[in-house]
């Protein structure tokens, strides 16, 4: 066997001479060894061929970057080690995926100007009315709604004495908003 060859279960120093010595060789023979699992993993979840190669391959980065770092710890063999970064990862992309659901783009770029609202629709964008509250009504919306800050941090950097405050402050903005977002759709529901 090869100086560079990857034993089943290689210790992260032999592992980090491998890569180091001949990265294409060992990440291919880890490739053959780990691809399978993960692939199976990610397609029972629903997962595409494309999504399994996706997710093998951040987690074969975060392999590469410990090992060579010096930081990799393994109690089992890299295949091992890279099913279960695989596995963690791609938990995390269906938790992304439920939060933001992906809508695929069509095949032909005319569909999209199809879709577009016709110009003498009125279109509606909340952000439009935020942009009309008051500075700190907006500053506080968009922390906690828009990038998701915690009250206690929202608090603390506009000066209100607790959490508590900030949670009145927020529920007053938000009637607000809801005040000037209904005064302008009433009229068209009351028919």
């Amino acid at each position: 066997m090869p100086a560079t060859a990857l034993p089943a279960t290689s210790p992260p120093a032999a592992l980090r001479q491998a890569l180091l010595a001949d990265r294409t060789r060992t990440l291919t023979q880890l490739y053959a060894r780990a691809f399978p699992a993960v692939q199976r993993l990610v397609r029972r979840q629903g997962g595409s061929a494309e999504d399994a190669q996706d997710v093998f391959q951040d987690a074969l980065v975060v392999l590469v970057e410990q090992a060579v770092a010096g930081t990799l710890m393994l109690t089992a063999s890299a295949g091992t080690y890279v099913v279960g970064v695989s596995r963690h990862l791609w938990q995390h992309e269906l938790r992304r995926r439920a939060r933001l659901p992906h809508q695929p783009l069509p095949d032909d770029p005319g569909l999209l100007l199809a879709e577009a609202p016709a110009a003498e629709e009125p279109v509606f964008a909340v952000l439009d009315y935020v942009q009309q509250l008051g500075e700190k009504c907006r500053e506080v919306l968009l922390a906690f709604y828009y990038f998701q800050q915690p009250l206690t941090q929202i608090a603390a950097r506009h000066g209100y004495r607790s959490v508590r405050s900030a949670t009145v402050q927020k529920f007053k903005c938000l009637e607000r908003l809801r005040e000037k977002v209904r005064a302008v759709f009433t009229p068209e529901f009351a028919d």
